[in-house]
């Protein structure tokens, strides 16, 4: 099933790319995501982390684009604060750490040169889980995979974007899973991202 969304979703961008080709821009971004689980009655540290990876614009009308996006988007939440005036050598905080590749799919609107409003659906495929108790330095990590942690999520995506005309640009966006992060929790991934990039 995801496999089938993925190829699905790579043949409409191949297919809209190659019927506006002359027009199309690609480029890279990346940036920081503050990233926490939301739910009933269930509320967590935010963890903050980053986000990078490669995206298209395909023009379809004057003010109005299609812009497809894969990203590397490290999520999760903070567990814990650490007294460090007890523990020595020990970071200020131990994370959950849950990672996805995101495939987001946003309509592009112009409000006005440059500046635009984004949203759309985000398909996103987990490829990381994992508990680190010194998420500063290098090691600390320990793998852990949840029988009940979903593989697969879809979420909501909407945020602005200002770009200046030789290609850079800066964009917050927030994005919500729809899908439980465990299966049958009411548990949401929640994701506040700002970051820059650049149009080729």
């Amino acid at each position: 099933m995801k496999r089938s969304i993925l190829i699905i979703a790579l043949a409409v961008f191949g297919i809209t790319a190659s019927n506006a080709q002359e027009f199309v821009q690609f480029g890279i971004k990346g940036g920081a995501n503050f990233a926490s689980f939301t739910g009933d009655d269930y509320d967590s540290e935010s963890r903050t982390a980053f986000n990078v990876g490669v995206l298209a614009e395909i023009p379809l009308a004057d003010k109005f684009s299609i812009q497809p996006e894969v990203l590397y988007s490290a999520q999760g939440f903070d567990i814990s604060e650490i007294d460090q005036d007890n523990i020595v050598d020990v970071d200020d905080n131990i994370e959950y750490q849950l990672d996805y590749i995101s495939v987001p799919v946003l309509a592009k609107i112009y409000l006005v040169e440059g500046l635009s409003i984004q949203a759309g659906p985000a398909f996103n495929f987990k490829v990381n889980e994992e508990v680190d108790n010194a998420p500063l330095e290098d090691g600390g990590d320990t793998d852990v995979n949840l029988s009940n942690t979903q593989d697969f999520e879809v979420a909501g995506a909407a945020g602005l974007e200002y770009k200046f005309n030789n290609g850079f640009f800066i964009q917050g966006r927030y994005t919500y899973g729809f899908s439980d992060v465990i299966e049958d929790s009411n548990i949401h991934n929640s994701v506040f991202q700002a970051g820059i990039g650049f149009m080729f």
